[in-house]
């Protein structure tokens, strides 16, 4: 029987997963902050 109990730990460096997660949530996080500034932007035009 295995240990898993659901709960993610702290991600590991080397982790391609979390690797790839991370960075996929640092440029939707991005691309949210753009969209946010161009909606910010065009209500004051």
């Amino acid at each position: 029987m295995s240990k898993n109990t659901g709960k993610p730990g702290p991600a590991k460096a080397e982790d391609p997963r979390a690797t790839r997660l991370k960075a996929a949530l640092k440029a939707n996080l991005a691309r949210r902050k753009a969209q946010a500034r161009a909606r910010k932007e065009a209500g004051k035009a």
